[in-house]
């Protein structure tokens, strides 16, 4: 299999991610990144006619064979205290979350 993630291109990619990985776990990631690829380029290189459009499942939308649009209803939880207290902390009724570690990358 002609890899196109290479070692140094998935760890490049590990490093801007701030993954800590184990050495199993990189090679089966990079492994499974490499098949998902292969089997893109296996989809791409089906012969298609140029007419065909393209559609997220082979039929067109329309209205026909669609669901109608449904109104935008504002519909806020009654009880927004129920889904607060349930949270480890709160500041101000928003969830606190831990901060994400960030690195100057270079």
């Amino acid at each position: 299999m002609d890899e196109k993630i290479t070692r140094e291109i998935f760890d490049h990619m590990v490093d801007l991610a701030a993954l800590e990985l184990t050495e199993e776990e990189a090679e089966y990631l990079r492994d499974q990144l490499n098949k998902q690829l292969t089997a893109v380029d296996e989809l791409v290189a089906i012969p298609l006619d140029s007419d065909i459009q393209p559609a997220a499942h082979g039929v067109p939308y329309t209205s026909e064979n669609s669901a109608p649009l449904r109104q935008d209803i504002h519909d806020p939880f009654p009880n927004v205290e129920d889904i607060l207290k349930n949270a480890p902390e709160t500041e101000d009724r928003y969830f606190i979350v831990p901060g994400i570690p960030l690195e100057d990358l270079d």
